[in-house]
């Protein structure tokens, strides 16, 4: 079997095992979306989902946050943890996309990753989530799983995402992140992979 044998594969197990694949996070727009992805750094959705609606009830545009300063974003962020440096590039990548892109998050990776404190995984997810490109977010879980299903042997993110653009239908791509990530969580853990319950189970090279 090879790896796109194997990837097309795991596509199917993982929508017919998780058939609702949406992002966590709580957002009503682009923006929310953009903000919300870099608060969840080093931070998990959950605690990320407490923290933003009181945000966004004061911050409603990219103009409400370039308007601010640091320091009154961040006492509306202080238990997502990195508090200081995350507020600040909220602040700094609202006044880029009004002073750059008249206020509108752009719909394309390139742009994306000049905003400041935004990277590949976030621009990928915005791209895949709001404007329905193919996209691969590259997070923990992708990494994780996609290497014990041996369709990589790569440690550098943009590396693994063009490595699993090649392999994954793109209409497919997005939903499938957002399906490892579930499973990492349930059943492909760091730590003790439960492997007798993984729909992966009959063609997984680290169970065969």
């Amino acid at each position: 079997m090879d790896k796109k044998q194997i990837a097309l594969m795991a596509v199917d197990a993982l929508k017919a095992e998780y058939p609702d694949a949406i992002c966590s996070l709580v957002y009503t727009d682009p923006l929310q979306l953009l903000i919300a992805t870099r608060l969840a750094a080093q931070c998990t959705d959950a605690r990320v989902n407490i923290v933003t609606p009181a945000l966004f009830e004061r911050f409603k545009t990219a103009q409400d946050f370039a308007d601010s300063t640091p320091e009154e974003v961040a006492e509306y962020i202080k238990s997502c943890g990195l508090y200081k440096t995350k507020s600040k590039d909220i602040v700094a990548m609202a006044k880029m996309l009004c002073e750059d892109f008249d206020g509108i998050v752009p719909d394309n990776i390139d742009d994306l990753i000049k905003l400041p404190g935004i990277g590949r995984k976030t621009a990928n997810l915005v791209c895949g989530d709001i404007f329905g490109k193919p996209a691969v977010v590259v997070d923990t879980h992708c990494i994780r799983i996609t290497k014990r299903l041996g369709l990589h042997d790569l440690k550098d993110q943009k590396k693994i995402e063009f490595a699993l653009r090649d392999l994954l239908p793109p209409n497919e791509s997005n939903d499938f992140c957002h399906r490892l990530v579930l499973h990492g969580r349930a059943v492909c853990t760091a730590r003790n992979a439960k492997c007798e319950s993984c729909c992966m189970d009959g063609f997984c090279p680290k169970n065969i």
